[in-house]
């Protein structure tokens, strides 16, 4: 118990390290900023929302314009509250987000260390896996099995964490195969530590940046495609996301009868939230891998973008076009 709390301490400060790290970044407190923004949306929806859109008998008249009573008017088709329906909404988007990218890094890991540094058959038989998986079409299978299972969010969560762990892999197979050669690694083995110590307590914590990485950008990825899904019918019919509101927004005719904020409100809240995490996942890569911004070729271009710069090039081409007057008159 007391090797678990230390842990837990270890792993808690670990985190409010990183946090504080990203606050520091000017592009990083914009996006944490948001996502705290969503998450509350999402934890305090009922005190939030003026109105529970899953209560019926809290429903007003349809197709009302927006006002002091229903911030975002009402919907054609059911009456329900639009800005409540939007606030509601944020849950399903980041519960399927954050869930599905967790599970994914955790999947993507555990087949990328057990192949990179196991080998042998273990790697053969993961990477023809990821080989077959790669070249199977997701969206006509996610149709096939929603249809045959169920269009439960979890069972959206499970498609996507099935068939999209296979990049990730690929990664931590070729990082590990550079760590297996580390020092500590060898001392680990020679100091008799068993396979599964050797990957959790030293392979592992050394693709930590890249995992924490790829869950931010991946979670961005699967908010925009369970939008999708539901924008096309095969989203959970019993929960409110922003991609349904899309989709009831089209079916109803939003945009015949002029009621626009009804499509603007849940597109806001898809960018805001794929891009928050899309911001929050390449200030990771840059907090992680600061060669990078530096190796960036623009970042170059305009480090030498400045004053001078332009003169010696103004200047460079009036030497030019002298030599080049002087040539024609000689």
């Amino acid at each position: 118990m007391k090797s678990f709390m230390n842990g837990l301490k270890e792993m808690l400060s670990g985190i409010w390290g990183f946090i504080r790290k990203l606050w520091r970044h000017p592009k990083g407190r914009i996006g944490l900023i948001i996502v705290i923004l969503l998450v509350v949306c999402a934890l305090f929806a009922p005190w939030i929302a003026p109105y529970d859109p899953y209560d019926v008998t809290q429903r007003a008249q349809k197709g009302l314009s927006p006002s002091f009573q229903h911030l975002l008017g009402t919907t054609i088709t059911t009456g329900q509250d639009i800005f409540s329906m939007l606030i509601y909404g944020t849950r399903v988007s980041l519960t399927i987000g954050v869930v599905t990218g967790v599970s994914l890094a955790f999947l993507g890991a555990l087949m990328g260390i057990c192949a990179g540094y196991i080998g042998g058959f273990a790697d053969t038989l993961i990477m023809r896996i990821v080989d077959v998986l790669l070249v199977i079409p997701t969206l006509p299978l996610t149709i096939v099995l929603t249809n045959l299972f169920g269009r439960s969010y979890l069972m959206i969560i499970l498609i996507f964490t099935l068939f999209g762990w296979t990049g990730l892999a690929r990664v931590i197979r070729s990082l590990v195969l550079v760590l297996k050669n580390a020092n500590y690694v060898k001392a680990a083995e020679l100091a008799g530590a068993s396979r599964w110590h050797i990957m959790m307590k030293h392979i592992l914590p050394g693709t930590s940046h890249l995992l924490i990485m790829s869950t931010a950008l991946t979670s961005a990825g699967i908010m925009v495609a369970e939008a999708g899904l539901s924008f096309l019918g095969l989203g959970d019919p019993t929960a409110i996301s922003w991609g349904k509101m899309l989709a009831e927004a089209q079916s109803g005719g939003a945009l015949l009868f002029g009621h626009w904020w009804w499509i603007i409100a849940p597109g806001i809240g898809i960018f805001l939230a794929v891009f928050s995490f899309m911001r929050i996942g390449l200030v990771m890569e840059e907090v992680f891998n600061p060669k990078m911004k530096q190796s960036s070729n623009i970042y170059k271009l305009f480090k030498n973008l400045n004053n001078t710069y332009i003169e010696e090039v103004f200047s460079s081409m009036s030497e030019a076009q002298i030599l080049g007057v002087g040539g024609e008159q000689s």
